[in-house]
């Protein structure tokens, strides 16, 4: 179960950045605004992890701050999801962050 827990917070952290692009591409925008939400907006989250979040992270974070970039961040990823009006894909995801991010606390993931 824990290795389960793992793979699912991993794809959740794959499903954040593809709900960012999604959300970018599906703007009611001109195509140049659509491509560069698009793109930008997971490489944006993909340097925040690199620098904040990934296990050997130059800046990693750590206690509340770390919480509170784990909710910045995977709060994005549903709040996308309901930018993009799929509703309830949004509550299924923010769902199942809590759940595995609770499970995680209490296994000491």
């Amino acid at each position: 179960m824990k290795n389960l827990n793992l793979a699912a917070i991993f794809l959740l952290e794959l499903a954040t950045l593809a709900a960012v692009g999604y959300a970018g591409f599906t703007l009611d925008a001109r195509w140049p605004v659509r491509i560069l939400v698009g793109l930008g907006g997971p490489a944006a989250l993909i340097a925040l992890w690199w620098v904040f979040g990934a296990p050997d992270a130059t800046l990693k974070t750590h206690g509340a701050v770390r919480v509170a970039f784990e909710i910045a961040w995977f709060g994005t990823g549903a709040a996308a999801l309901a930018v993009a009006q799929r509703y309830t894909l949004a509550v299924v995801f923010a769902v199942v962050f809590v759940v595995s991010k609770t499970l995680a606390l209490i296994w000491h993931q």
